[in-house]
């Protein structure tokens, strides 16, 4: 009886993250949005689907040089991802967002030589603004699915700043994800060459898989 009182009690593991905030959400769609921002540039003629400060970047090249065509091609991006993240910011459901996601690269795949490409520009750029808006948080740290910079540098912080245990596991997460970023675009390139719009189905099925994560029903604490 003695030695049952003083046995510990089972450690019980939780996580107070969100599903849409786990590592393996970030991941999927860190995945994804390099894979869409090479897919746009290779196959829709030079423009970035969430990028938004390539295509400012391109658009003023091509402004002050008076290439008003060219400079109109990274407007569209612009505006589309603009409406986009005003959609995600004022419906706040992230499952909903990733879905509606998945529903618009679906149609761009099916439709993408039967429209004219600004329409599949914004229809890509739409797309990968759901995501970006909804999903902005993994674990307890602020990130980006559609961009390495902001990442980059928040691992750095976290490397440099400090050495305590959690800021190198922050600092490691941040590299995870801008890993899978560059990843994502390698693949993106190395795809839509081969199969062009078919190469769609990938970041659909990231979409898919990250949506399934996020709603499954939760498991359980198991003791330790």
């Amino acid at each position: 009886m003695v030695m049952q009182a003083l046995r510990p009690e089972p450690r019980v593991e939780r996580s107070d993250a969100a599903p849409e905030q786990s590592l393996v959400v970030a991941s999927l769609l860190s995945l994804s949005g390099g894979f869409l921002d090479a897919f746009t540039w290779l196959a829709l003629g030079g423009v970035f689907a969430s990028s938004q400060t390539g295509n400012v970047v391109f658009l003023g090249i091509y402004a002050v040089s008076g290439q008003w065509q060219q400079a109109a091609r990274h407007v569209l991006p612009i505006l589309a991802f603009v409406a986009g993240a005003a959609v995600a910011v004022r419906i706040r459901a992230p499952p909903l967002c990733l879905a509606g996601e998945a529903i618009c690269l679906a149609v761009v795949m099916l439709l993408l030589h039967r429209v004219p490409e600004p329409v599949a520009i914004i229809g890509l750029s739409f797309a990968g603004a759901l995501q970006s808006a909804s999903f902005r948080q993994v674990e307890r740290r602020k990130y980006l699915s559609v961009t390495m910079t902001g990442n980059m540098l928040s691992a750095v912080e976290q490397f440099v700043a400090t050495s305590d245990r959690d800021a190198v596991h922050g600092g490691k997460v941040m590299l995870t994800l801008c890993m899978m970023f560059l990843l994502g675009a390698a693949a993106g390139g190395w795809v839509t060459t081969r199969l062009h719009a078919g190469s769609l189905a990938l970041p659909i099925a990231l979409s898919i898989c990250a949506l399934w994560l996020c709603c499954r029903p939760s498991h359980p604490c198991r003791p330790s």
